[in-house]
């Protein structure tokens, strides 16, 4: 079947144009126009599909091809670049390193009588096993029933996590974005179901109504995050680490009509606030448990982390929400998921150590409004 995309290992040249003059904007997995928002380019990832960390950070660093011009930070997502190619084995591995993580957080909490239940973590593996195994059934009868019994534990697994993470939010938690991720996951689990079953309008759905949830919480952390005086990440003693413009990328995600000018304007007095106590003793006071437990002196060198993990929760947010994209262009091209993964250069070889394949609509792809 002929289809209006053409697929390709090599940034066209147009794309490329477009992203360094500012013409289009990267946005999770997407590459889309900035003033009509219309999808340009998916991208898909290229290799392993269980990458280790550090096949992650070299993703990151491959998508800074073309001097950066795709615009990504040195922070890596919990989510892969198209929902084509994040499948329940990798949601798995991804479940298990954040349960690992969340192991390690506890021997932190021990001394605060913290106690973290990683009770539910056990169901939502076997829900992915089941998941798994349903799709391997010859049987259509029994892979949809079992495929059924999955997104049920799924959809429990987003109730409780979503209440696990108001609770850590509201104590101010450093593993609320451990919770948020394991709900981003619940929730991409869930849509994967659908995919596979070929429910495509109950997969955007989901992902839509998903993205709500998922997205308010993550703008309460960032927030948490930045303190109630955000100019402290731009102290001289992080110059040639965080400026000006990376701290705007924070609040422009937050609130699109932000530039610099704004977001300087918006620092000018907590930067005056700041001379006037050299020793921000009034700030260490405040800070969250998110940042740190024990105000300490060097509570100062974990800043820089710090907006590593907002940059890396709002990347993680995108990649979730472009995911609908790829889930309309399924519905309107009258392609089947199935035949949406396949999708390779019909003549291209891929050349050595290229990560990332672009799929091009034949004309920019209109959104359609939500469901």
């Amino acid at each position: 079947m002929s289809l209006p995309v053409t697929v390709t290992f090599m940034l066209a040249d147009w794309i490329a144009k477009g992203l360094a003059d500012g013409t289009f904007e990267r946005v999770g997995g997407v590459i889309r126009d900035v003033g009509t928002k219309q999808v340009v380019t998916w991208l898909r990832e290229q290799g392993s599909t269980n990458p280790s960390g550090k096949e992650l950070v070299e993703l990151g660093r491959s998508l800074q091809l073309t001097q950066g011009i795709l615009q990504v930070t040195s922070a890596v997502s919990i989510l892969n670049l198209g929902v084509s190619v994040i499948g329940f084995t990798v949601i798995l591995q991804r479940l298990k390193e954040l349960e690992q993580r969340l192991q390690q957080a506890q021997k932190l909490l021990n001394h605060i009588n913290r106690k973290i239940d990683l009770s539910f973590y056990a169901n939502f593996r076997a829900a992915l096993d089941l998941a798994i195994n349903a799709f391997t059934m010859t049987k259509p009868e029994n892979r949809r029933s079992s495929a059924l019994q999955a997104i049920n534990r799924f959809l429990e697994a987003e109730h409780i996590y979503t209440e696990y993470t108001d609770i850590e939010i509201e104590q101010k938690s450093q593993i609320a974005d451990e919770y948020l991720l394991t709900l981003s996951l619940a929730y991409l689990a869930e849509a994967r179901c659908y995919l596979e079953l070929e429910e495509h309008d109950t997969a955007l759905r989901r992902f839509q109504e998903g993205s709500i949830v998922i997205r308010s919480r993550i703008q309460k952390y960032v927030k948490l995050l930045l303190t109630y005086n955000p100019a402290v990440y731009l102290q001289p003693q992080f110059r040639g680490q965080i400026d000006l413009r990376r701290l705007t990328r924070i609040y422009q995600w937050l609130d699109p009509t932000l530039d610099e000018n704004a977001v300087f304007d918006m620092q000018r007095m907590n930067l005056f606030i700041l001379a006037q106590d050299p020793n921000n003793a009034k700030w260490a006071e405040s800070i969250p448990a998110a940042i740190w437990d024990d105000p300490k002196p060097q509570i100062y060198a974990r800043l820089p982390k710090t907006l590593e993990v907002m940059e890396s929760m709002i990347e993680t947010n995108r990649r979730f929400e472009s995911y609908q994209t790829e889930v309309q262009a399924i519905s309107q091209l009258g392609i089947s998921f199935h035949d949406w993964l396949k999708l390779t250069p019909s003549t291209e070889i891929k050349p050595d150590g290229v990560k990332l394949m672009y799929i091009i609509p034949s004309k920019p792809f209109e959104l359609q409004p939500s469901i």
